[in-house]
């Protein structure tokens, strides 16, 4: 399992205000069945590489439909030796 932080930013929309796109790409992570935190910056993960990267697909193309131009960033973490975790990862760095 890999976790991964996407942030999909939408352009050319004439407002400062992005929630509305932001609830339409949530929509999307929320119907895909994957387990995920919402954050004030981006949205994380957890899924295998291949449900991810679809995941990041369709969020993007979500907000494209109402957007002129979306910029969309994916940072993964994925390991071989071991599933990861959101948990996981935040309990190792506070040594819970």
């Amino acid at each position: 399992m890999a976790v991964a932080e996407i942030s999909v930013v939408p352009l050319g929309t004439g407002s400062p205000s992005v929630s509305r796109y932001v609830a339409k790409a949530l929509e999307v992570v929320r119907t895909s069945g994957l387990k995920y935190e919402l954050t004030p910056m981006a949205t994380v993960v957890e899924g295998s590489v291949e449900e991810i990267l679809k995941l990041v697909g369709d969020m993007h193309r979500a907000v494209l439909e109402d957007a002129v131009r979306v910029v969309t960033s994916l940072r993964m973490d994925d390991r071989r030796d071991r599933s990861l975790t959101m948990e996981g990862k935040v309990r190792v760095v506070e040594g819970i």
